[in-house]
């Protein structure tokens, strides 16, 4: 067994027999069913599966490798884009050289479309796509771990609650990154935090940053990042699928001091991430950091410096910034008005309205929030003033 075989991705001999496997599991077939023919799936679903399943056989009979199966499902990848968004733009992905692995670190606001969106944009500037990093807690299906891994995916021990066990596992999650971009020659995808920024106040934990160096304690901390080229990524959405989830949790650790999450919550967050509506999409390829720090905190300002003025700020975000009663007097925030076009905004303001509207409103703050604090945070950055 190999060193990262607990948490790595499939490699290329592997992909037939997993395939084989996942067009064998009842639970990934019925998820098929509904999602393909979501009336029919009930009655006939008995039916439908061996169906799907054999046509899905024919379909990836000859696939043997991950660049292989990445190009089949391409076309969907794309028809889900072109459904679900209004466009998709990219800045900065001109810059990426081919051959060169990065260490991406992203801001995080939806649980798989953020990654998916900079697979998109490598994948069509003719890059190759980054391995992804995942937590162990949306792997509670055997079916969904298989899935993730042959889409370049490796696993984040997120679970493990013993401090030895915990540590063992982020060495090992360490020397695993510093491995793919410094052997394979393989890019990596990882958030900048744990979890979601629900609030829209994207920030760098530090702690994933020192973690980046467990594995190579005996060089320095800003050599091994340099080593890594670590490329901040701003993921910007028009509107968030997810945004009246987020308010009614945010609304309830307000007012309760707890949140408990129900079973299948996170199924129900990834399905309408894929699947809701989000506006136009911009992604954002700042500069690798190799210089200008000499520790994790230094290094976090730096990154939040990159994401968060790279974050694209669409009419909602200063209609919901004009809302807000937090709204910071130091700041000189130009009115929607002097920015967009007449129609974007009179759209943008339909939009917003409905989102509003569907709401309730003790939990309206927390909407807005979600959509405010991005303008504050970079008006405050662009101000030279501290977050």
């Amino acid at each position: 067994m190999g060193e990262f075989d607990s948490i790595r991705p499939y490699a290329d001999a592997e992909i037939p027999a997993v395939l084989a496997r996942l067009l064998a599991d009842d639970a990934f077939l019925d998820i098929l069913t509904q999602f393909r023919f979501p009336r029919l799936a009930g009655p006939f679903g008995w039916l439908l599966k061996p169906l799907i399943a054999h046509r899905l056989r024919s379909q990836f009979r000859h696939i043997d490798s991950v660049r292989a199966l990445q190009e089949s499902i391409e076309p969907y990848i794309d028809r889900t884009v072109e459904h679900a968004t209004d466009g998709v733009s990219y800045s900065g992905v001109e810059t990426l050289k081919a051959g060169n692995p990065y260490l991406f670190l992203a801001n995080h606001r939806d649980i798989v479309m953020d990654p998916a969106f900079v697979n998109y944009a490598v994948y069509h500037a003719g890059l190759q796509t980054p391995r992804i990093a995942i937590g162990d807690n949306l792997l509670q299906k055997p079916f969904v771990s298989d899935l993730m891994r042959l889409n370049k995916s490796f696993i984040v021990h997120r679970s493990i609650t013993g401090r030895r066990e915990k540590l063992a596992a982020y060495q090992l999650l360490s020397a695993y990154i510093s491995h793919s971009i410094g052997k394979d020659g393989e890019s990596i995808w990882i958030a900048q935090a744990e979890g979601r920024a629900k609030d829209g106040d994207d920030r760098t934990d530090s702690a994933i940053l020192k973690m980046f160096h467990m594995s190579r304690k005996d060089e320095p901390f800003a050599d091994v990042i340099a080593s890594l080229k670590l490329t901040p990524v701003s993921i910007s959405y028009e509107y968030d699928p997810c945004d009246q989830a987020k308010a009614r949790e945010l609304y309830t650790r307000a007012t309760t001091g707890s949140y408990t999450k129900q079973p299948g919550e996170d199924d129900q967050s990834i399905g309408l991430g894929i699947t809701g509506y989000k506006g136009r999409v911009h992604v954002h390829f700042g500069d690798p950091i190799t210089s200008g720090f000499e520790d994790a905190k230094q290094l976090a300002t730096l990154i939040d410096a990159q994401i968060l003025t790279g974050y694209r700020l669409f009419p909602v975000h200063y209609l919901a910034y004009a809302m807000w009663r937090e709204r910071d007097p130091q700041l000189d925030v130009p009115a929607a008005e002097s920015l967009f076009t007449a129609d974007e905004l009179a759209a943008a303001r339909e939009q917003w309205q409905l989102r509003l509207n569907r709401c309730p409103s003790e939990q309206q703050p927390y909407l807005i929030l979600q959509y405010a604090m991005p303008v504050r945070n970079q008006y405050r950055i662009k101000a030279g003033l501290p977050l």
